[in-house]
């Protein structure tokens, strides 16, 4: 009976809205179960994750295959003529081969995305044109974006810089690393990198485009004579072109560029590769020191060469003279006999010598 009564009641206090609610619920919870339940589910699902990894995959492949191609065609390019058809020089092949790698990642893997969302079951149609307005919206909102980008293209093409060149950008230089889509990084000689949106690159100054001129300047002694130090640069310096390739041509001794009355300077100039005029210049400098090490050894080693002949000389000569003198007193001593005659002694070789004799006894 209290059983029966309580249900009444609980009959009683449900409402129409709770009612429906419970039926959704208890409608959506079986048709899930239905599904779950369902074998027809699991090999849609198992068919889509599959559809998916092999898009993935072949997206992948597509890169590696576009990759191959661009290095070998940029390659193939190099060898025949030396520059493409888009008038790249062949030092910038670098460049362009990391552009163009660039591009076909972002192309390859945003059409990878789209055959993904179709895969899933959402229309591409909308979804094409929703990004076309997005993109309008990007385009107003994110001009500095699209600046970078078509910067980043005309620097590539109009042969600006490339990777591996020395520049500087504003307050920024260094060597160029990757020339991005939108960025341009420097590695400076600490090792610090410098990331620089291209939008921003007005004024760039590039030290690998042209030959390179590596001006010495060389301290010599007042006391060396300027011809002897002509003559031992132009010698220190015979085979420096010959032996190393970053030496273009031949130095030139441009003169006397400064004078004091303890020395004066010596100017010598030599065209070198780019960016290599600090390897020449110590090049230079210590050929230079060498030879001049190798000079004043050898006026040293010649004046103590001199200073010993010079002993010698004195040393002979005085043996010599002694010899003479020895040689004439013998003649003059053969010239006077083994004695002389009592008329010619002297008083003091007449008196006889007294103390020598023994006394007598007392």
């Amino acid at each position: 009976m209290f059983y029966g009564l309580l249900s009444a009641t609980t009959d009683d206090t449900k409402t129409p809205d709770a009612s429906e609610a419970v039926d959704q619920a208890l409608s959506f919870t079986a048709s899930v179960w239905d599904k779950l339940t369902n074998p027809t589910t699991w090999i849609g699902l198992a068919d889509t994750a599959l559809r998916i990894v092999l898009i993935i995959v072949l997206a992948q492949v597509a890169i590696r295959v576009t990759y191959k191609v661009i290095d070998r065609a940029l390659l193939r390019q190099h060898k025949e003529s030396g520059e493409n058809k888009f008038r790249v020089k062949p030092r910038r092949f670098v460049t362009v081969g990391k552009l163009l790698k660039n591009v076909t990642n972002i192309v390859l893997n945003f059409i990878m995305l789209m055959l993904i969302i179709s895969e899933l079951g959402y229309d591409l149609a909308p979804l094409i044109a929703g990004a076309g307005v997005i993109g309008l919206a990007i385009g107003f909102g994110a001009q500095s974006l699209v600046k970078d980008v078509i910067t980043g293209f005309f620097i590539v093409f109009e042969d600006q810089f490339a990777v591996g060149d020395v520049v500087q950008i504003a307050t920024f230089k260094g060597t160029v690393e990757v020339i991005g889509l939108r960025t341009t990084r420097l590695r400076n000689w600490n090792g610090e990198v410098y990331a620089i949106p291209n939008g921003t690159i007005t004024n760039v100054t590039n030290f690998s485009l042209a030959d390179a001129q590596a001006v010495i300047d060389i301290p010599m002694a007042a006391t060396r004579p300027l011809d002897e130090a002509n003559h031992l640069v132009a010698r220190s310096l015979e085979k420096v072109h010959e032996e190393n390739a970053k030496v273009l041509s031949a130095p030139r001794i441009l003169g006397v560029q400064a004078m004091t009355t303890g020395e004066y300077t010596l100017r010598i100039a030599v065209k070198c590769s780019p960016n290599a005029q600090a390897e020449v210049e110590s090049l230079i400098r210590g050929e230079i020191k060498r030879a001049m090490e190798r000079d004043d050894a050898l006026k040293q080693a010649l004046a103590e060469e001199a200073e010993r002949k010079a002993k010698e000389a004195e040393e002979v000569s005085l043996r010599q003279q002694e010899a003479a003198r020895a040689q004439a007193e013998s003649a003059k001593a053969d010239a006077e006999g083994p004695g002389k005659p009592e008329s010619e002694k002297t008083d003091a070789e007449k008196t006889p010598n007294t103390e020598d004799k023994p006394h007598s006894a007392q």
